[in-house]
């Protein structure tokens, strides 16, 4: 009798129903109603209900964790990883493939926690499960200088860190691209006898996530994809910042993913019932044709006697009152940050078969290299992220006599040079790729049952396709992902721009129609001032290049540098290839396009993209008036600026004070290079509907003002 009593014990205390405000109180009273036949004294079945597995002490470190450390900074979210404590729990213990003293290990499962603000979750799980990149002084030091516990996920920080994480959607939108990577990469290197490509995505993402559009764009491309190893858990716990989600968000997020194309599920307990949790996700891991969200129902800040499902534990402290109280709640009684031997001892076994998972895995990618030596060699450079060799050696080089081409019809020539030699290179367009001139003529496209092709139509769909790249980039397995759209729809993606460049991911972003030039679009497709802006981005490198040979050379250094993004704005108009271009000269990102002869020149005109051409004229009409003019072309500021002093010297030298720039943008960041004794032709204003040729005429670009500018300088 005594074991079947200890039997319903263990399965009401997971599974029983819960009140808001008093959980344990509720279970020990219905404990003790399911348990009275078997005439156990009330101390006795308080003390049963008190002793909690060592699955519900696991998950309980994790909450206490998370709550001490906020409690500690004063600071971060603790209701989150309150809340979400059983599902995290449950698919890292039961159903994640991955190696603690191998974060990197290829073949691994990926984790996204899309709702990064809950980051706590994330790195209590880390060191639970025996990451060395957090350990308990790292948690005690909770989003405080120099920590590894920063107040969002940050994969450049913390090793296990698949993706950064904290503006909310963007998560979800990474784990497309690492779906889309994995898709890819398996198509193209699993075998009928060899799979050797084969993981799962899981996100947890929240209400927030789901509310903003970029998830939307994402997860709609996902399910059109049929991404099968894409599993989301969706914490319901219908609780954001302004309080209950019932103020602005009412909709069956269910159905629209069943609209997406998901399969969906609901875990209507996901605060207790493990079994349901596991269910789901072994169910979601059947359906391999679409992806999976499952909602999983959860109260926020699960435990905490006043604050659970209230927006009071979104994001601040418990408060050590309510800390004590929960502690009494949950029948918790270490002191903070201490972690139960069972938990330790139970999660010890994650080092040791991870460490197995990955041998087993290294054995069949031996086999396979073997079996298939080309093709192992291939996936083995992806692996080690180096570039094949000869991969740059059809890079276009042109001369003043190769026919005056858009620099965007460069760019595809450019790409279709590259695309033979760099089989790592996959990307497309929102919709724009017979404007933006991106389809790499060597393959077709990227679609369900076609995923080894590298063509992607992300379809108008800005804000999620940057996104999807940083994914596509994060996952670590060598590929080289581009996305394109006009310039002026940067503005659409800048969020997933600023995170590419935080997150050390090199995307390649082409941007073609740079400039009021475009015509008769109009001043809402002309980015006057986008440039300027993109420029304003850290670890970003903003190219403008004037003619075929920089346009080759801003793409050699966007392949060349795998932890730093490139973003290149190409013309719609045709321009000349400049005779003092080059590959070389482009890749320092300035260089003298015409010199006087001279180290002392009266003037220097400064130009980037098109106007490049338009300073080259303008010095040849100067210069037959005796002006020793130097035109430098400055395709790249970032990467000039990073040149030596001596050769930065030799292109602007300090004692030229009477400098122009001329660039069909707004002057902002100029006065870097011109000074104080220098001016601009630029544009302050919005453009106009007209042909480009009119519009630039309109607006200045023309030799006769910018020599008319010149003179004025020279006085």
């Amino acid at each position: 009798m005594a074991e079947t009593r200890d039997a319903l014990i263990r399965t009401l205390f997971r599974r029983a129903p819960l009140t808001r405000r008093a959980p344990l109180i509720h279970r020990q009273s219905l404990v003790r109603d399911t348990l009275s036949p078997y005439r156990c004294n009330h101390r006795e079945l308080d003390m049963a209900v008190a002793t909690q597995s060592v699955e519900e002490l696991c998950i309980n470190a994790i909450r206490f964790l998370a709550i001490d450390a906020v409690q500690k900074a004063n600071s971060g979210h603790p209701g989150l990883p309150m809340g979400a404590a059983p599902m995290a729990f449950t698919l890292w213990d039961k159903f994640m493939r991955f190696n603690p003293k191998n974060p990197k290990w290829f073949n691994r499962d990926r984790f996204v926690l899309s709702a990064g603000h809950g980051c706590m979750l994330q790195y209590a799980l880390l060191h639970l499960f025996g990451y060395d990149s957090v350990t308990i002084e790292d948690i005690k030091q909770f989003r405080q200088w120099g920590s590894r516990t920063p107040g969002h996920p940050e994969n450049f920080e913390t090793k296990g860190i698949e993706v950064t994480t904290g503006p909310l959607g963007q998560g979800i939108c990474n784990g497309v691209g690492l779906a889309l990577a994995e898709a890819h990469l398996g198509a193209k290197f699993n075998k009928p006898d060899a799979t050797v490509v084969d993981h799962y995505t899981y996100v947890i993402l929240g209400d927030g996530c789901n509310m903003e559009g970029i998830s939307g764009e994402a997860c709609s491309l996902a399910g059109h994809w049929g991404l099968g190893k894409l599993i989301a858990l969706y914490d319901d716990n219908h609780i954001s910042i302004d309080g209950s989600t019932d103020v602005s968000f009412t909709e069956d997020v269910s159905k629209r993913f069943e609209a997406y194309g998901w399969h969906t599920l609901h875990v209507e307990n996901g605060n207790t019932d493990l079994d349901a949790i596991a269910a789901a996700i072994e169910e979601a891991k059947k359906v391999t044709d679409k992806p999976t969200m499952i909602k999983v129902t959860t109260l926020i800040g699960y435990g905490s006697p006043n604050k659970q499902d209230t927006a009071g534990v979104h994001g601040a402290a418990l408060g050590d009152a309510e800390i004590k109280l929960t502690r009494e709640n949950l029948g918790w009684s270490y002191e903070p940050f201490e972690v139960p031997s069972e938990v330790r001892d139970y999660l010890a076994k994650a080092v040791e078969n991870g460490a197995s998972l990955e041998a087993e895995w290294e054995s069949t990618f031996a086999q396979y290299k073997t079996k298939y030596p080309e093709e192992g060699a291939e996936l083995q450079r992806l692996i080690d992220n180096k570039l094949p060799e000869g991969w740059d050696k059809d890079l276009p080089q042109l001369t003043p006599a190769d026919k005056s081409l858009a620099t965007r019809k460069h760019s595809e020539n450019t790409l279709n040079a590259l695309a033979p030699n760099l089989p790592e290179l996959i990307g497309g367009s929102a919709d724009l790729t017979h404007s933006n001139l991106t389809e790499l003529h060597c393959s077709g496209d990227f679609q369900k049952g076609a995923y080894e092709n590298r063509n992607v139509h992300f379809g108008v769909r800005e804000h999620a396709m940057g996104a999807i790249c940083n994914g596509m980039l994060l996952h670590g397995s060598g590929l080289i992902p581009y996305c394109a759209t006009f310039l002026v729809f940067a503005d659409y993606m800048r969020a997933a721009i600023r995170l590419s460049a935080l997150s050390e991911a090199g995307v390649i972003y082409v941007m073609t129609h740079d400039s009021i030039a475009l015509g008769e679009d109009g001043p809402t497709h002309q980015p006057v001032e986008t440039i300027a802006s993109l420029r304003a981005i850290p670890n970003l490198m903003v190219f403008r290049p004037a003619d075929g040979n920089e346009c080759s050379a801003a793409y050699k250094v966007a392949v060349e540098n795998r932890t730093r993004p490139t973003l290149i704005a190409f013309t719609r108009q045709g321009v000349p290839n400049l005779a003092a271009s080059s590959i070389e000269n482009g890749a320092k990102g300035g260089y003298i396009a015409v010199d006087c002869g001279c180290d002392s020149p009266d003037i220097i005109l400064i130009g980037t993209g098109s106007e490049v051409g338009l300073c080259v004229d303008a010095a040849a009409k100067l210069a037959e008036d005796g002006t020793k003019v130097r035109v430098v072309s400055l395709p790249c500021w970032e990467v000039f600026d990073e040149q030596s002093d001596e050769y930065k010297e030799s292109v602007l030298p300090s004692a030229v004070t009477k400098r122009l720039s001329v660039e069909a943008g707004i002057s902002m960041g100029w006065s870097k290079y011109v000074g104080a004794g220098g001016a601009s032709v630029s544009i302050e204003t919005f453009g106009a509907s007209a042909p480009g040729d009119k519009l630039m005429q309109e607006f200045g670009f023309t030799v006769e003002n910018v020599v008319a500018k010149a003179k004025e300088l020279l006085g």
